[in-house]
């Protein structure tokens, strides 16, 4: 892969052995302009992108990755005179930045002009300048590169060079002054703490210690019975166990340890870090909703084509804890996502009742009376983390706490639940996996599969609709007054329980502002043709009233921000500025073929007819190809035959001049093969018999009534049709 250079980049020369920052590259990236990083001198050089690429492809030359400029400092931290500093120095580089402008300022001419200019108005030194400037380049470009050099003294955190005298405080009862730590001294610490520390045998420190002199300090070697016997080296000479200690702890990688001492469980179960607290309980229906995702254990095919195997479907359950109600659920194809989470979300403050019925399920508001958001949202994986989720939720009011990738005791309802339905649909589902398929004259279980998402999808909320009102949670601990109430532990009952009982943390928000803001959020194009969308077209009453389509003809297309449900692609919606209104686009006439389909089916359809389009073109080209080879070779016999009767061609300018009439011969002699007639038999040699006029009234030429009665003549006899 091509190198690609960036302005602030480091190269190191090492024949030089200098270092030089890329200040400026021209639009082509062919020129730049660079600086040396550590030299005193105050003018960049220019360099060709091209040979700078060459010689870092060949090793003359190396990208550095870490910037010996590059400070972390926060503002709070500097005192009030060295921001006053800065900000003096960088009015005058601003000066000089804007007066000159890239790449103008790296001209020595026109640079000192400026400089000059800048030392009258701001009443310094040109030098002052230009040491001003080279600081200014050579640190990066930033305005703290301007700060004074003082800050930086004491070197705090950092590590001392070793010298010759022994460093730190005198040994105790010895004369000898032991050994500095030095950079060869380290590397052994450190591939001794790895071979012995690091391990499943879980050695002492002591004990790493002791292997590391047997290991790496010894002097000789000596044989007692037999066995070889390492003799160690003087004490003086070899770091002791307390500068051993001091490094291990300073170097010390804490997650590493207890993940390669113990197992990589045990760090993420008891030791990793967890956001959020792990001591919150659920206090009633809504307090906490759990949100997981698993990969269904089951082959789909799709609903365009029962011969498409699609794969296996990704199945989200939110879950309130108090009442292990299943609240949302969203089944797709797409990996475990967020988008997949921000969908089960919605579903979760979605009226049941209709979500039902659009997959021809009908139930009453007792069956699944939940339509609310939660307090707060505990998950897994990742899917509610980042900034964009953090803002949608931020904007719902919702609490999140993400756990650690091992923490199956914070998202064991879910996930359990999650067990139970595979249980239950196991033996009924064609196309579920069979343990046996990798073993001989095992049955490849994808050729069974039948369903397809809808169909998968009604399996899955039946199993929602037994699961909330007739399964009985065996483990359930019930409170007092639960029990004293004859409350079952079934999650419909608890949650009418909960309801009546505790202050729930539920909270309702409308439908369509909840789905507006946890909706994905894409970019469509107004066309022509439509509002194009993943190459479907929509159509709505603000674009048609404004002219949207017939502005795209004229002036060109645009850009716009849509959401849209991946589940239902019937409609997509232009999110007003406010973030609660929204303008409806609805699919036109002639993509109705997408009608009440899965954003998944429909990019599975797309992807299929794009890979069926290509294999036509290749089909149609061959069909051309061979076309042209037809064509080429009938003008081939068409020159051959003229340049047989090339010796009776008559001259140029007659045969232009004759072209008219030449046209009502041919006529004529066609007109014979063209002409109807019915009860058609083989004609009889005979003579042509004229009636009223004479034949050669029909020519104006002799010639050519001649020439169409050899014609004729020909024709009776047989030798030309």
């Amino acid at each position: 892969m091509k190198r690609f250079l960036t302005v602030n980049n480091l190269i190191h020369w090492e024949q030089e052995d200098s270092t030089e920052r890329i200040l400026w590259i021209d639009n082509q990236n062919t020129d730049s302009f660079v600086i040396d990083i550590f030299a005193n001198v105050y003018s960049p050089v220019l360099r060709n992108i091209d040979e700078v690429i060459d010689c870092l492809n060949t090793r003359r030359a190396v990208l550095l990755t870490e910037d010996p400029w590059a400070m972390i400092i926060h503002e709070r931290e500097l005192k009030e005179k060295d921001k006053k500093k800065r900000d003096e120095v960088w009015e005058i580089i601003s000066f000089i930045i804007n007066e000159c402008g890239e790449p103008d300022i790296f001209n020595a001419h026109i640079r000192s002009k400026v400089v000059n200019e800048a030392s009258e108005k701001f009443s310094i030194s040109s030098r002052t300048v230009y040491e001003y400037l080279k600081r200014f380049w050579q640190r990066g470009k930033t305005i703290n590169a301007l700060l004074p050099d003082y800050y930086r003294c004491g070197g705090m955190g950092r590590e001392k060079n070793s010298g010759i005298v022994k460093r730190g405080r005198p040994r105790k009862g010895t004369k000898d002054a032991g050994i500095n730590i030095d950079e060869k001294t380290k590397e052994i610490f450190i591939a001794s703490i790895k071979r012995f520390y690091y391990t499943s045998q879980k050695n002492s420190l002591r004990t790493v210690y002791e292997l590391m002199r047997k290991e790496f300090y010894t002097s000789s070697y000596r044989y007692e019975n037999n066995i070889r016997k390492p003799v160690l080296m003087d004490s003086h000479l070899v770091p002791t166990f307390g500068q051993f200690k001091y490094w291990f702890y300073k170097e010390r990688n804490l997650k590493k340890e207890i993940s390669l001492r113990r197992s990589a469980k045990n760090y993420s179960l008891e030791n990793r870090a967890i956001i959020g607290n792990s001591t919150i309980e659920a206090m009633g229906p809504g307090s906490i909703y759990q949100i997981d995702a698993t990969v269904a254990d089951v082959y789909l095919v799709s609903r365009y084509n029962k011969n498409w195997i699609i794969g296996r479907p990704i199945v989200y359950a939110v879950i309130d804890v108090f009442s292990r109600m299943v609240t949302g659920i969203y089944i797709g194809l797409e990996g475990p996502s967020w988008i997949g989470a921000m969908m089960a979300l919605a579903n979760a403050s979605t009226d049941k009742v209709q979500f039902c019925s659009e997959y021809d399920i009908h139930i009453t508001e007792d069956e699944w009376p939940v339509h609310f958001l939660p307090e707060t949202i505990i998950a897994d994986r990742g899917e509610l983390e980042g900034k964009n989720i953090e803002n949608l939720i931020s904007a719902l009011h919702i609490k999140v706490q993400n756990t650690a990738s091992y923490r199956a005791d914070w998202k064991g309802i879910v996930e359990q639940y999650f067990r139970t339905v595979n249980l239950r649909v196991k033996p009924f589902l064609p196309g579920f996996i069979n343990e046996d398929y990798r073993q001989r004259g095992g049955r490849d279980y994808r050729l069974d599969a039948t369903l397809n998402i809808f169909q998968f999808t009604q399996i899955i909320i039946k199993c929602v609709l037994y699961h909330n009102n007739q399964h009985y949670l065996m483990n359930y601990n019930r409170e007092e007054m639960m029990i004293s109430d004859e409350v079952e532990p079934i999650p419909i009952k608890l949650w009418h329980w909960g309801i009546q009982n505790r202050a729930g943390k539920l909270r309702f928000v409308p439908e369509d502002i909840v789905k507006l803001n946890l909706m994905p959020r894409d970019i469509a194009t107004v066309t022509a043709q439509g509002i194009k969308f993943k190459d479907i077209y929509y159509g709505s009453e603000v674009a048609l009233k404004e002219y949207w389509f017939e502005k795209a003809r004229n002036k060109g297309s645009w850009k716009i921000d849509i959401c849209y449900d991946p589940r239902n692609m019937n409609y997509i919606y232009i999110p007003g500025s406010d973030n609660k209104s929204f303008e409806k686009c609805f699919l036109l006439k002639h993509e109705e073929r997408y009608l009440d389909k899965s954003y998944e089916e429909i990019e599975y359809l797309i992807e299929k007819e794009k890979i069926e389009l290509k294999q036509k073109e290749e089909e149609e080209l061959q069909s051309k190809v061979d076309l042209m080879s037809e064509i080429e070779e009938i003008v081939k016999e068409a020159k051959r035959n003229m340049e047989e009767d090339s010796v009776s061609m008559e001259s140029k300018a007659k045969r232009i001049k004759g072209i008219k009439n030449n046209r009502k011969v041919e006529k004529i002699l066609n007109r014979e093969d063209e002409a109807f007639e019915l009860d058609k038999h083989e004609k009889e040699d005979g003579k042509v018999i004229s009636i009223n006029k004479s034949e050669e009234e029909v020519f104006d030429l002799p010639n050519d009534l001649e020439l169409l009665k050899k014609k004729q003549k020909e024709r009776f006899n047989g030798k030309s049709k």
